[in-house]
């Protein structure tokens, strides 16, 4: 488990390599990321939107913004948590993940909240065939 807290929210990032749904014959490697937001502050805060800075073994870059997770924009109350589980595939059998969920708290304020960097590996890697 991977996590980091700014602004009181504290976020947890464990990731899973998911070998059905992944080819590594075809270079395409699947990994599965569950997130747990807590928000320990006094403020209630709304996750508007996100921002993923993904990179494979290759040093290839790949960003992702957009609003809010899994279609979601989630208010939490002091002491709320959400969770959720998504994914993202890459071409090698190794990578990493981090990125800042834009926060807004009751009175309008944006909050840039860390999510830790983690690392996606895939556990057979280094036996694959170049």
């Amino acid at each position: 488990m991977f996590s980091a807290t700014s602004h009181s929210i504290h976020v947890e990032v464990e990731p899973t390599f998911l070998a059905d749904q992944s080819e590594p014959e075809q270079d395409y490697f699947v990994w599965a990321y569950h997130v747990i937001i807590e928000n320990r502050g006094e403020r209630t805060v709304q996750l508007r939107s996100r921002h993923w800075h993904i990179t494979d073994a290759a040093g290839r870059q790949h960003e992702v913004r957009g609003p809010g997770v899994v279609g979601e924009q989630p208010v939490l109350k002091p002491g709320e948590c959400f969770e959720y589980t998504s994914g993202t595939p890459l071409a090698t059998p190794f990578g990493i993940m981090f990125g800042t969920y834009e926060m807004e708290t009751d009175g309008g304020e944006k909050l840039q909240v860390s999510i830790p960097a983690f690392s996606l590996d895939c556990p057979f890697g280094a036996q694959l065939p170049n």
